[in-house]
């Protein structure tokens, strides 16, 4: 039960913030340089590359957090099989074909000096990696190791999130050194996650003895 309330919990946060999300997206539609977070990034906005990379990331990636929503309902999947694949292949597809080449290139050019480019280095690797583990373990009809990567693979891509939780409580700008605490906060909002994929496979891997036990006991 608390497992199941924890999820429920987990899912209308990130609803709520993918809704905050495309609020602040929005901002970005009418393609001004002096808005939002292009106001940080003067120096690299007249490369053309870099804001198409940008625009790419900024209109993409709430798609990616709503699909993850539906795919970790054992409900939903076992009454919406195909829907399921459907959404599943378009979040594989956004992350590995626009998302993970799109942040490679934003990534080297990061907020928060070494420790914010390395942060973002090691979050695109390590969210291709958990996606395409996922998928090559469905391709094998491993259903254990595939929800294993996509909750670790969704980890990765909820850190948008999780960055943004941690900037709007702590940041205060009289006190933090911005590139420091951006940097910083790039990885502690993968740590946090990651932790949090940890607990959540670890809930779905309980040995049988000890599932009986709790089932005993209710």
């Amino acid at each position: 039960m608390t497992i199941k309330i924890i999820r429920i919990l987990a899912a209308a946060a990130i609803l709520i913030f993918s809704i905050l999300m495309l609020k602040t997206i929005s901002q970005y539609t009418g393609f001004d340089k002096n808005v939002g977070f292009l106001l940080f990034k003067q120096k690299v906005v007249s490369n053309p590359y870099w804001m198409t990379f940008f625009y790419i990331h900024v209109f993409s990636i709430t798609l990616c957090l709503l699909a993850g929503l539906t795919q970790f309902s054992n409900r939903f999947l076992r009454e919406n099989k195909a829907l399921h694949r459907w959404i599943g292949k378009i979040y594989v597809y956004n992350i590995l074909i626009i998302n993970v080449p799109a942040c490679f290139v934003l990534g080297l050019f990061s907020n928060g000096g070494i420790i914010g480019i390395t942060g973002f280095m090691l979050q695109n690797v390590l969210w291709a990696y958990f996606t395409i583990a996922a998928v090559l373990f469905i391709k094998k009809g491993n259903m254990a190791g595939h929800k294993k990567y996509m909750v670790l693979s969704y980890a990765v891509t909820t850190t948008a999130i999780t960055f943004r939780i941690i900037k709007n409580l702590f940041y205060q700008e009289s006190r933090h050194d911005y590139e420091l605490f951006y940097g910083l906060n790039v990885w502690g909002s993968l740590i946090l996650n990651l932790v949090a994929a940890y607990f959540i496979i670890r809930s779905q891997t309980l040995p049988l003895k000890t599932y009986v036990h709790d089932q005993n006991n209710k």
